[in-house]
C-alpha cells in the first residue's frame, strides 16, 4: 500500500506564509504526479497546484490555480518522494483543508492509481 502524510497546516494572519509538506511511502513503482487540492466548507474540492514527473517525452511541469499564481510555489524532492507547497501572501479566502494527492504508476498495463492524504487545515484570519 501507499501512505500519504501531510504536515504544515496552521492558523496565520492575512499576508503570512506557510509551507506544507507531503511524503509518500510504501510500495511505489513510480510517481507520475504529486500535488495539492483544497476544499472549503460548502465548496467543491479544487486543484491548487501540481507537479508532474519528467518522462522521456516531456520535462517535469507545474500547474497552478489562477487564484494562487504568483503566491504559491510547488516543488518536489524526488529522492524523498516528497512534495512541498510554499504559500506566501495568504488571504482569508485561502482558508480550507488542503489535501495531498499522489498519482502512482505500475509496471504493468496502462494504469495509474490515485492516493490522498487525510488533509491539513489552513486557516487565515483577517
Amino acid at each position: 500500500q501507499v501512505q500519504v502524510e501531510e504536515t504544515g497546516g496552521g492558523l496565520v494572519q492575512a499576508g503570512g506564509s506557510l509551507r506544507l509538506s507531503c511524503a509518500a511511502s510504501g510500495s511505489i513503482f513510480s510517481i507520475r504526479a504529486m500535488g495539492w487540492y483544497r476544499q472549503a466548507p460548502g465548496k467543491q474540492r479544487e486543484l491548487v497546484a501540481s507537479i508532474t514527473s519528467a518522462t522521456v517525452a516531456s520535462p517535469s511541469s507545474t500547474n497552478y490555480a489562477d487564484s494562487v499564481k504568483g503566491r504559491f510555489t510547488v516543488s518536489r524532492d524526488n529522492a524523498k518522494n516528497t512534495v512541498y507547497l510554499r504559500m506566501n501572501g495568504l488571504k482569508p479566502e485561502d482558508t480550507a483543508v488542503y489535501y495531498c494527492h499522489v498519482r502512482v504508476g505500475v509496471p504493468y498495463g496502462p494504469y495509474e492509481y490515485d492516493y490522498w492524504g487525510q488533509g491539513t487545515q489552513v486557516s487565515v484570519s483577517s
